[in-house]
């Protein structure tokens, strides 16, 4: 239980800092990123369910770099105070994949 909620918060903390640094890309504070990274975890739990681990947000490679973005471009309609344009989300998307790697959010022991 701990675990999850420290990777929400540096899921969070992550949204901000690419507020921070991508054009195109808003959050509007520390709780709407909480709710961001919350809904962003949501959609791409759904997408792995419907369409398996290499179609996911969290797949390795182009097809996940693509299906991040889409999941981040969807989160704004749900989350108030995130504005998110499609360059912003393909930024995003590549900026949080590349603090992934340095920093993970998500566990990749699975398969």
């Amino acid at each position: 239980m701990l675990g999850t909620i420290v990777r929400f918060v540096v899921s969070a903390l992550v949204l901000l800092f690419v507020g921070l640094i991508v054009p195109g890309f808003y959050i509007a504070g520390f709780w709407t990123a909480i709710f961001a990274a919350i809904v962003i975890a949501a959609i791409g739990w759904v997408v792995e369910r419907l369409f398996g681990r290499r179609v996911s947000p969290y797949g390795r490679g182009i097809v996940g770099f693509v299906v991040g973005a889409v999941v981040i471009f969807l989160s704004q309609a749900i989350v108030p105070g995130m504005h998110v344009t499609v360059l912003g989300a393909l930024l995003a998307s590549l900026v949080i994949g590349i603090v992934d790697l340095f920093v993970p959010t998500t566990m990749r022991s699975r398969p």
